[in-house]
C-alpha cells in the first residue's frame, strides 16, 4: 500500500468532487472507504481516507495504481488550493490485528474510527473472521507497536474475509462500486454531490439494475486477482472476476469474486475456465444493501 497526501485549505472540498464518499463531513476522529471512478462509474482506485489535520488528508491505496491515480486526480485540481503528492516514502504503514489494535487505543466495535497517538494514526477496519484489524500510519522513524509479526498471507486472508476488496491494477476499471458491495460497506454516499461517474453509480442503485455482487469463495487450487470466473450454465462466457485472493490457513485459497447475482443462486462456479478449480461460496460478513 502507498499514501497520497492532499494538503491545503481546499483539500476536503476538492476531494468531495472526486470521490464516492463524503469528505466534506469527514471528522478528525473518522476514516472512510472511498472510490475514484471514471465517467462511466468504473472504479480506477479505492482508498482508506482520513484527515491528519483539518488541511491534510491521507489516502491509502494500492501502490501499483498510485502513480496513475495521482496523475489523474492532479488533472482536476485547477484553481483549488490543494496540493497532491506521493507521500509513501514519508509514512510507515502497518496492519495490526487482535491485541495490537487495542494496545494503540483502537476499539474494534467502532469501525472506520480514527485514533491519534502522538504522531501516529490508527484506523479501525471491519472485523475479519472475528478478528479485530486496524491500519497504523505514522511518519517514517516513529517507533512501531511491539508485537509479534504475522505473515503477509495471513493479513491478506483476513482482508478477504472482511469482504472488502481494494482496487489493484488487474481489476482497474473492471467494476462499478456496487459490484464490490461498496454501497453495503460504507464506500458510497448517495446523499453527497456530484463526482465522476456519480450518475451511473446512482442509477445502478436506484433503478434496481444491480446484476453483479461480490462474494467470498474457497478453492483447493491457487487463485489470483484478475482471473475469470465461469458458471456451469455457460462454459463460453465468464460470469465474473477474482477481485482479491489469499492462501487459506487450512489449505487452498480464498477470494473475493465479483459475479453475476444469478450465478450465485444455483449451479457451480470455477476459476479460469469451465474445467478449472471449483469455487465454493462462503458467507459474507455483512448484509447486502437491497436495491431501491
Amino acid at each position: 500500500m502507498g499514501v497520497i497526501r492532499v494538503i491545503g485549505e481546499d483539500a476536503a472540498s476538492f476531494l468531495q468532487g472526486q470521490l464516492t464518499q463524503d469528505v466534506a463531513l469527514l471528522g478528525l476522529s473518522e476514516a472512510r472507504l472511498a472510490a475514484f471512478c471514471n465517467p462511466k462509474g468504473r472504479m480506477q482506485a479505492s482508498f482508506v481516507v482520513f484527515k491528519r489535520s483539518p488541511d491534510e488528508i491521507l489516502m491509502v491505496c494500492s501502490r501499483d495504481i498510485l502513480p496513475a491515480t495521482l496523475k489523474r486526480l492532479s488533472m482536476f485540481v485547477m484553481r483549488a488550493k490543494a496540493k497532491l503528492s506521493d507521500a509513501s516514502d514519508e509514512f510507515t504503514l502497518l496492519g495490526l490485528t487482535g491485541e495490537a489494535v487495542m494496545s494503540q487505543g483502537g476499539d474494534a466495535s467502532r469501525v472506520w474510527s480514527k485514533t491519534d497517538a502522538a504522531s501516529a494514526n490508527l484506523v479501525v477496519l471491519p472485523l475479519a473472521d472475528g478478528t479485530a484489524r486496524a491500519l497504523w500510519c505514522a511518519p517514517v522513524g516513529t517507533p512501531p507497536p511491539v508485537f509479534p509479526e504475522i505473515a503477509l498471507d495471513q493479513w491478506q486472508w483476513l482482508s478477504v474475509h472482511s469482504g472488502i476488496a481494494m482496487i489493484t491494477q488487474p481489476i482497474f476499471e473492471a467494476f462499478v462500486p456496487q459490484m464490490l458491495n461498496y454501497e453495503s460497506v460504507g464506500g458510497v454516499n448517495f446523499k453527497k454531490g456530484c463526482y465522476p461517474g456519480q450518475e451511473i453509480v446512482a442509477r445502478s442503485q436506484f433503478r434496481g439494475t444491480l446484476k453483479r455482487r461480490a462474494y467470498i469463495v474457497h478453492a483447493d487450487a491457487a487463485l489470483s486477482v484478475g482471473q475469470e470466473v465461469f458458471h456451469s450454465a455457460d462454459a463460453e462466457q465468464p460470469c465474473g472476476l477474482v477481485a482479491a485472493a489469499a492462501p487459506a490457513p487450512g489449505g487452498g485459497f480464498e477470494a473475493i469474486v465479483s459475479i453475476q447475482t444469478a450465478a450465485a443462486i444455483d449451479g457451480s462456479l470455477t476459476a479460469v475456465s469451465d474445467s478449472g478449480a471449483a469455487l465454493t461460496l462462503l458467507p459474507l460478513p455483512y448484509p447486502l444493501l437491497a436495491d431501491v
